[in-house]
C-alpha cells in the first residue's frame, strides 16, 4: 500500500494510559456508563500514533467529491433487461464479508477493491438450512445450484432426505435438478471448475443427488449402508449421472475417488473399476489432462468434452505452490473454460469455485484464505475481460461465512496480519486477525497456568502460520451471517435486496431464459 501523506498527530490522553510498560485501565463498574464508553471507543492506542492517510484524505473535498462521484455512477448505470445467453456463478466458499474486507489489505489496502466489488448490484443471500442456523457446503449447494433448501450434509436433494439417509434417497421425487441441468435441457453447454476435489460439496451440487456429501467413491457408500444399497457414489454420478455424463467442462482435484486402490496407489475406489477410462471410453473426442501443461496445449476445436483431474485431493494452495507446480491457477482454468465454451453459439452455464478460502479458515490460516480471496478476485477479472455484460450474466457470492473476524483499531497501511495496537487487560498483545474457535486455541493458550502466550512470538510470517482462537476445535466452524451477492450484466438488478439463498438459481434461470420458473423471454 502506497500512502502519499504521513502526518503525525498527537492523540489526547485519558487519566491512566493503556501503552506497553504502563499502568493497565481499571477495570468499570457495570453501572459506571462514562468510563465504560470511553473503553468502547479509546483514543490512547498508543503515546505517539503516525496517523497514515493517502493523499487528499484529510480536506473534506475529498470525501464530498468522492460521494457525488459514487451517486453520478449510480445514476448512469442502466438496468440491463437483455437475455443472458451466457451465466457464469462464481463462488467463493467461505469467503463472508470479514474475509473480503480483509482481503482488500493485501492488493492495496482497506480503500481497495476485489475485482467483483466494482459490480454495479449487490444483495444479500440467508445462508440457513433446513434443519440448521449455520450451513455447510452441501445444502448451501443445493440452495444456489438447485433453488431449494435442504438438510445440513445433503446434496441434490429436497428436505425429505435426512442426512445418511440410504434408503429415501433413492426415491427419485425426492431429487433435485441444477440449473447445470436446466441450461443443458435449454441446449446451452455446461461446466464446473473448482480448486477443490471436483466431488467435494460445492461443485457435486451441479450434478449429484446424495444424502451424504462424505460418500465421493464407492467404498464411503459401502461404510455407511453396505454393498448392495443401489446408491451411486458422487464420481460416479459425475462420469454416468445424468447430469454429469452431458457436461461439457469438469476441473478440479480428486482424482483417488475415481480409481480402485488395485490400479492406482492413491485410489480409494474398491470396485475394481477406473471412472477415468470409462470416461474416456465414451468417445474419442473426451478429452483427460492432469496438469497445466496439458490443458494449455488442448485444442478445443478437437474436443467435445474435458475432464481435468489436477491432484488426488485438494488443489495445494495458491501460496503452497512455486515454479515446478503442475497445477493450473484458478485465473488459468477460468480462462481456458471460457474459451472452451465459447464455442457453443446457444451459450453456456459454468460454475467456477474458489473452494479453498473455505480450507484455509477451517485451520485457522488467514494468510491462506486472504490469498486464496484475491486468487479468486483474478479468476473473475479475467472472466470479466473475455466476456460481454450485454450478453453475459456474472454472479459472485459466497455459500456462508466463517467465524473469523478483524478488530482491536488497527491503523491505517499497518499489517493486516500485525497485532493490534490496543492493550487488553491481561497486557499480552492481540492479533488484528482472530477466530472464535479452532485448532488455533491450543497453540495460543497455556492452559495449565490459565494464561494467554504472546502470539507475536508465535506467528512468524509463514504462510500457514496459525492464528489465534477462543475455544479449541480441531477445524473451525462456519459462520451464520448472510453472504454477499455481486453481480453484473443482463438482470443483474435483480440481485439487490435480502433474499433467501435459494432464490438464487432462480434469479439466473430468468435470465437466461432456463428452467420452468419465470423467464425474462416470457414477460417481453
Amino acid at each position: 500500500m502506497q500512502f502519499t501523506a504521513q502526518i503525525s498527530i498527537s492523540l489526547a490522553a485519558m487519566a491512566i494510559w493503556v501503552v506497553a510498560g504502563s499502568t493497565a485501565m481499571p477495570h468499570c463498574s457495570l453501572d459506571d456508563e462514562d468510563c465504560r464508553d470511553r473503553l468502547m471507543h479509546p483514543e490512547d492506542l498508543n503515546t505517539g500514533p503516525t496517523l497514515r492517510v493517502r493523499e487528499g484524505e484529510t480536506s473534506s473535498e475529498y470525501w464530498l467529491n468522492q460521494g457525488k462521484d459514487f451517486v453520478r455512477t449510480k445514476l448512469n448505470t442502466p438496468l440491463n433487461t437483455k437475455k443472458a445467453k451466457n451465466v457464469i456463478m462464481f463462488l467463493g466458499d467461505g469467503m463472508g464479508l470479514p474475509t473480503v474486507a480483509a482481503a482488500r489489505n493485501l492488493i492495496g489496502g482497506e480503500h481497495a477493491e476485489l475485482s467483483f466489488e466494482k459490480f454495479p448490484h449487490i444483495g444479500l443471500a440467508k445462508t440457513y438450512s433446513v434443519d440448521k442456523i449455520v450451513p455447510d457446503s452441501a445444502n448451501t449447494a443445493t440452495a444456489y445450484l438447485c433453488g431449494v433448501k435442504a438438510i445440513y450434509g445433503t446434496i441434490g436433494v429436497n428436505g425429505w432426505v435426512e442426512r445418511e439417509d440410504c434408503s429415501t434417497m433413492l426415491d427419485e421425487r425426492t431429487h433435485v435438478t441444477s440449473i447445470a441441468q436446466w441450461a443443458m435441457d435449454a441446449g446451452k453447454s455446461a461446466g464446473v471448475v473448482t480448486t477443490t476435489r471436483i466431488t467435494h460439496a460445492s461443485p457435486s451440487g451441479a450434478y449429484a443427488h446424495i444424502a451424504e456429501r462424505d460418500w465421493e467413491d464407492d467404498n464411503e457408500v459401502i461404510q455407511s449402508c453396505g454393498r448392495d444399497s443401489g446408491i451411486e457414489d458422487i464420481a460416479h454420478q459425475l462420469i454416468h449421472g445424468q447430469t454429469g455424463s452431458k457436461l461439457k467442462i469438469m476441473m478440479g482435484g480428486g482424482k483417488r475417488h475415481f480409481i480402485d486402490s488395485s490400479l492406482y496407489p492413491a485410489g480409494q475406489r474398491t470396485d475394481g473399476r477406473n471412472l477415468v477410462e470409462e470416461y474416456k471410453a465414451q468417445s474419442g473426442r473426451n478429452a483427460y489432462v492432469e496438469t497445466k501443461d496439458e490443458l494449455s496445449r488442448l485444442d478445443f476445436k478437437q474436443v467435445d468434452r474435458v475432464l481435468g483431474l489436477f491432484h488426488d485431493s485438494h488443489l495445494e494452495f495458491h501460496l503452497q505452490t512455486n515454479a515446478t507446480s503442475t497445477q493450473p491457477t484458478l485465473e488459468e482454468m477460468t480462462r481456458r473454460t471460457i474459451e472452451f465454451l465459447s464455442q457453443d453459439e446457444n451459450g453456456y452455464f459454468v460454475f467456477i469455485e474458489g473452494g479453498r478460502i473455505d480450507s484455509a479458515h477451517h485451520d485457522n490460516t488467514p494468510r491462506m484464505a486472504l490469498d486464496e480471496t484475491v486468487e479468486f478476485s483474478k479468476a473473475i477479472q479475467v472472466a470479466r475481460e473475455m466476456t460481454n455484460e450485454d450478453d453475459t450474466l456474472i454472479v459472485v457470492t459466497s455459500d456462508h461465512s466463517h467465524a473469523f473476524s478483524f478488530g482491536g483499531y488497527p491503523y491505517r497501511g499497518e499489517d493486516i496480519f500485525g497485532k493490534s495496537p490496543t492493550v487488553p487487560n491481561d497486557r499480552t498483545p492481540f492479533m488484528v486477525l482472530s477466530y472464535s474457535n479452532g485448532p488455533g486455541q491450543e497453540k495460543f493458550y497455556d492452559a495449565e497456568n490459565d494464561v494467554r502466550r504472546d502470539p507475536t512470538s508465535l506467528i512468524t510470517g509463514e504462510p500457514d502460520d496459525l492464528f489465534p482462537a477462543t475455544f479449541p476445535r480441531d477445524s473451525e466452524t462456519h459462520g451464520g451471517e448472510d453472504v454477499p451477492v455481486y453481480a453484473l450484466g443482463p438482470w443483474s438488478h435483480l440481485f439487490t435486496g435480502v433474499y433467501e439463498q435459494n432464490a438464487i438459481p432462480h434469479m439466473m434461470a430468468y435470465a437466461m431464459c432456463v428452467g420452468s420458473g419465470l423467464k425474462a423471454c416470457d414477460t417481453k
